[in-house]
């Protein structure tokens, strides 16, 4: 019998990536990756990488300026509320370094006047309506019931690129093995 349940041999941490279970049942988090900002003993929080969304950031803040460049839905925690990441912080006050490279938040006044003056290119900024956010020892659990599994990002571009085409599919089949098995599973095998 094939044994498909997801093992953490990572542990969670800041800089590192949740990929859900293909059969979670959770209607938020299905075949969902989640990007960890923050694990500690305090809880853990991170932003959905897929979940890309249709909005125009001129509907959230009409003072920022034009931009084409894709949001996610980030979690189902403070959904009014934008964030971002990027990987400027080189350039962008009072932003927080999240691993080499990637950064969360800044000057958000420093950051639209980047954006006007077009310093920057779409893989460098990436915006989320909320957050995914665990208290404490909760994500522990949820990994205990095999609810995620932990794995590393190879590249920035992992983050910031909105353009690979199914985010969920894309890391599990990079874990290879029994995973890259499952990620052809249908999301309702009843309807197989």
């Amino acid at each position: 019998m094939l044994d498909i349940a997801f093992t953490n041999k990572l542990k969670p941490k800041k800089g590192r990536i949740l990929i859900s279970d293909p059969f979670v049942g959770d209607e938020y988090f299905e075949r969902s990756v989640v990007y960890l900002c923050e694990h500690s003993k305090e809880g853990s929080f991170g932003f959905v990488l897929n979940h890309l969304v249709e909005i125009n950031i001129q509907d959230l803040n009409p003072d920022f300026p034009e931009i084409q460049i894709q949001m996610s839905i980030g979690g189902p925690v403070e959904t009014e509320s934008l964030y971002f990441l990027h990987t400027i912080g080189h350039e962008l006050n009072e932003s927080i370094e999240l691993q080499k490279g990637i950064y969360i938040g800044g000057d958000f006044d420093q950051l639209a006047k980047i954006v006007k003056e077009e310093q920057f290119n779409n893989h460098q900024i990436r915006f989320f309506l909320g957050y995914s956010g665990w208290e404490s020892k909760q994500l522990e659990e949820e990994l205990a019931d095999h609810v995620w599994i932990v794995s590393e990002i190879d590249s920035l571009d992992e983050v910031m690129d909105t353009s690979i085409n199914d985010p969920w599919k894309y890391f599990i089949e990079k874990l290879g093995g029994k995973y890259k098995l499952i990620s052809n599973f249908p999301v309702n095998p009843s309807e197989n």
